[in-house]
């Protein structure tokens, strides 16, 4: 017995086959083999077809079957994870209306601030948990606004990953989930977000109809069936968006804990049974996917724009020959600190943690006398883990009771410098794992089809390659370092406000 997962991403999409029992996974494969195409027609534009999506879907699947040796019929559920806050929009015929808005394309950011302004930051944050920004309802409010032919011509909205599912299925539907990552649910009157929509001029029938997280969601038809070489009739039994899905592919599921990883981005999500906000909406909150009306279940989510691509910059231009374990090393032979050298790793552009003020990369304290290129590998990381400890400083005001750490072991996690400090800040242990996105939807398509009970069954065989714990010893040497970091931080925002 089998399952499949499908990431889909900005860069590719990943298909992975687990054999349900033993719960490891037994193939993978991702298209394209170079990054996908974003296309900027304006700056501050990105967007992609969503045709290419299924296109780079369909030759992973080819991949997977062909590499697994399994027959068809041994697929049993199918699992999407996706990339957040896209706009596609279909006419009647499921017909793609216009090149996908995605995630990163910042055109709509203007028309969220007003209706943020015009609505009021009380109404938008005690019902949507969020400012309007820059989500998927904005990025429709564009379209009504700037490209009114397409607007009358659509029938219904999705996210990236509905639009997989439709592929797929044949049906129009979403989550409770996705709509929160889109600004189209109210949390506190637990149904889609009237007053945005009213505000934008949205009718609600644009809507797609709303299915559970987990659970029966679609069919395979029979002309996916032949496209892909999948069976008819297999169930897609689960989708979410990349960031709940990396949780829930760590086993994050319980108030306390928080997914974390730091690629190019960094990103921390903690999940939450209270139904809060930040005030000066400087981390995002989601539903997640375990949330029902009944038990509260919240994502909150950190991004920080500069995390491995800082890391990534000091390799290729302070340590060229060196490759990642021996720069790391090198790093680690710096004291705590790195001798009062402190940097701001803020240069990929503005940093919502700090209420979207663009603040750039900077170094301080730099002594000719003292330092070198290796204190800067040390406080380059230490400036990385630090920015991630003052989110967490906001996710603890939200009330979340951060203890525990799940990352999966790839890119800055794999530096024990870079784990053993941001355990020792945060005080929270670390577990390091093995897996991707699209695995963890594999289990969650089990999970929603019943194979497995819980997510503790599905994610039983999840192994743990590290653990973490803070250093006690040398707590008040890291905290030091933190408190000095964060008095350079605020004299810096204290000169551009």
């Amino acid at each position: 017995m089998y399952l499949l997962g499908y990431d889909i991403g900005s860069s590719s999409v990943k298909a992975s086959i687990v054999e349900a029992q033993s719960g490891k996974c037994i193939a993978s494969a991702f298209y394209p083999k170079q990054e996908a195409e974003i296309m900027a027609p304006q700056d501050g534009w990105a967007e992609q077809h969503p045709e290419m999506w299924w296109k780079h879907l369909k030759l992973a699947t080819a991949d997977v079957l062909s590499s697994s040796h399994i027959k068809k019929e041994g697929i049993k559920a199918i699992g999407i994870s996706y990339q957040m806050h896209g706009l596609v929009c279909v006419d009647k015929n499921k017909h793609v209306l216009r090149p996908s808005i995605i995630w990163c394309d910042s055109r709509a950011v203007g028309i969220g601030q007003q209706a943020l302004h015009d609505l009021g930051t009380d109404l938008c944050l005690s019902h949507l948990l969020n400012s309007p920004g820059n989500f998927t309802a904005s990025k429709l409010a564009w379209v009504k606004r700037y490209e009114p032919e397409v607007f009358e011509k659509i029938d219904k909205v999705m996210l990236p990953g509905d639009y997989i599912a439709m592929m797929l299925t044949g049906d129009v539907c979403t989550t409770i989930s996705g709509l929160s990552e889109g600004m189209f649910w109210d949390f506190k009157e637990n149904k889609l977000a009237d007053f945005l929509l009213h505000y934008y001029g949205i009718d609600a029938s644009m809507i797609a109809d709303i299915v559970p997280t987990f659970g029966e969601q679609g069919k395979v038809t029979k002309m996916a069936a032949q496209e892909l070489g999948l069976a008819e009739g297999t169930p897609v039994a689960y989708r979410a968006g990349d960031q709940p899905n990396n949780a829930l592919s760590l086993n994050v599921f319980s108030p306390g804990e928080i997914a974390a990883t730091a690629g190019t981005s960094g990103v921390v999500y903690g999940v939450s049974g209270q139904i809060n906000y930040d005030s000066l909406s400087r981390v995002n909150t989601f539903a997640h996917v375990n949330h029902t009306h009944q038990l509260n279940r919240l994502g909150i989510l950190l991004c920080i724009n500069g995390t491995g691509i800082l890391n990534s910059w000091m390799h290729h231009n302070i340590t060229p020959s060196l490759d990642y374990p021996d720069m790391n090393r090198l790093a680690s032979s710096v004291p705590v600190g790195s001798e009062g050298l402190v940097v701001l790793p803020f240069g990929n552009g503005a940093e919502r943690v700090l209420q979207n003020k663009e603040l750039g990369c900077s170094i301080h304290g730099l002594n000719f006398n003292k330092h070198n290129e290796i204190h800067i590998l040390r406080a380059s990381q230490e400036g990385i883990v630090f920015s991630f400890c003052y989110g967490i400083e906001i996710m603890k005001q939200m009330g979340l009771n951060i203890q525990h750490i799940h990352a999966g072991r790839a890119n800055m996690f794999k530096s024990a410098l870079f784990r053993d400090t941001l355990a020792t800040v945060s005080g929270a242990m670390i577990d390091v794992y093995k897996t991707e996105g699209s695995e963890g939807a594999a289990k969650g398509a089990g999970m929603g089809a019943g194979i497995y009970q819980n997510h503790n069954e599905a994610f039983a065989s999840l192994e743990c390659l590290a653990h973490i714990e803070p250093l006690v010893s040398q707590r008040d040497e890291y905290l030091s370092a933190y408190q000095r970091w964060k008095s350079v931080l605020n004299k810096e925002l204290s000169i551009i406000k």
